[in-house]
């Protein structure tokens, strides 16, 4: 379901060591569904060579705006006009000022100047020195650009080809590639604030144990990142999870339910959407030792007590805010048996207009799944797929629900 499937994108290069980044990109672009036409300066030529990128394209390069193969001798027309987007990465410093200033004396900036603005968007992925990056040309180079309605996309932080380290590094190629699937997604979300949790909670037990579950959180994180594409504001509040951040997605992190409750009720009264996707802790022990708990030799175990943890769904769709309506709540059930027995009366009990199941067994740490949407009507199923094209659907279903 990537929102690229069918587009056809200008891949521009510009002179810089990050085009060897493009590579990759025109790689990522194709396996998503993309046709790319490659059109490079004459200094990308000395970092990257036309042969690389037609072997990755599938399509003869472009590099010269007098190139011979167009018969009205006009690449600089033909290849705008057929394009969904251009996309220049790398994008330098001296490129990004031509496009400023409407200068066009080669076959890619011309090509720029020429699209039709309405239609074809440009989208550039900056990559430069840090001081070059930091430098009040370029300060108001990118500003002036942005009110040109030219798309600039996030530089990346780290070791530069240089020597030095940070920012201006061109993102990589699968930032860029998420930057443009949120580019193109339908922004049926767009006003909206969802706060998603994700994740297992831990209990700690003493500094070395504790008692926590299975999941991967792997199915909050894609409702966080499709939201995010699908133009909302999106903060996810994340269980002990290894897993990267979505892009352009605020996160926080936590351990324990108590700690999960505070930080959502420290964001819940800027949100809109609610989706509570963590496998909350039901109980935690009801004291830590402060030291390990050491075996003795005598074969006796330690006995533990426990107590019930808040119940974090329930606490939010009990506000004012939710039972008013500007929240909407959306739960999940993970269980291990009787599913839609167990879900429609979890979704009662919590008292939120929909409630999401799954099999948890089946799913933690998977990187596919099939859910069950449970509200007042009754059921409804979407199918075994992956848990980001299963994101996409709940997504939409929320949105028109929204709506």
């Amino acid at each position: 379901m990537s929102t690229l499937a069918g587009k056809h994108i200008v891949l521009g290069l510009s002179g810089g060591i990050a085009a060897f980044k493009s590579a990759e990109l025109c790689r990522a672009l194709v396996k998503a569904g993309v046709t790319v036409q490659v059109v490079m300066t004459e200094a990308a030529e000395h970092f990257m060579t036309a042969v690389t990128m037609q072997a990755l394209s599938g399509r003869p390069v472009y590099t010269s705006q007098w190139d011979t193969r167009e018969a009205n001798n006009m690449a600089h027309i033909n290849l705008s006009r057929e394009a969904d987007a251009i996309v220049v990465a790398p994008a330098s410093a001296d490129f990004m000022a031509k496009l400023l200033h409407g200068r066009a004396d080669d076959l890619l900036s011309l090509m720029c100047l020429a699209r039709p603005l309405d239609q074809v968007p440009l989208i550039v992925a900056p990559a430069m020195n840090r001081e070059m990056w930091a430098n009040p040309a370029t300060r108001r180079n990118v500003a002036q650009l942005k009110l040109d309605r030219v798309h600039v996309l996030d530089v990346g932080q780290g070791d530069q080809a240089c020597g030095e380290t940070g920012d201006g590094r061109m993102l990589e190629a699968e930032d860029i590639l998420e930057d443009l699937e949120a580019f193109f997604a339908p922004k049926i979300l767009a006003g909206q604030h969802v706060l998603v949790t994700a994740g297992p909670t831990y209990e700690a037990i003493d500094p070395v144990r504790g008692i926590t579950n299975l999941s991967s959180g792997k199915m909050g994180f894609a409702i966080a990142r499709a939201a995010r594409r699908a133009g909302a504001e999106v903060s996810l509040v994340a269980g002990p999870v290894h897993l990267p951040t979505p892009r352009g997605v605020q996160r926080i992190n936590v351990q324990s339910a108590r700690d999960m409750l505070d930080a959502v009720q420290a964001q819940v009264s800027q949100a809109s959407v609610f989706v509570a996707t963590a496998a909350v802790a039901d109980w935690r022990p009801d004291a830590q030792a402060d030291q390990k708990i050491k075996k003795d030799g005598s074969g006796q175990t330690p006995a533990l007590k426990f107590v019930e943890n808040p119940d974090i769904l329930a606490t939010v769709a009990q506000s004012a805010r939710a039972q008013s309506g500007a929240l909407f709540c959306v739960g999940f059930a993970a269980e291990s048996h009787d599913l839609l027995v167990h879900a429609m009366a979890k979704r009662i009990r919590k008292n939120v207009p929909l409630l999401v199941g799954n099999i948890g067994p089946a799913t933690f740490g998977q990187d596919d799944n099939a859910l069950l949407l449970i509200d007042a009507a009754g059921a409804r199923e979407l199918p075994h797929a992956s848990k980001l094209v299963l994101a996409q659907q709940l997504v939409a279903d929320i949105a028109a629900r929204l709506k």
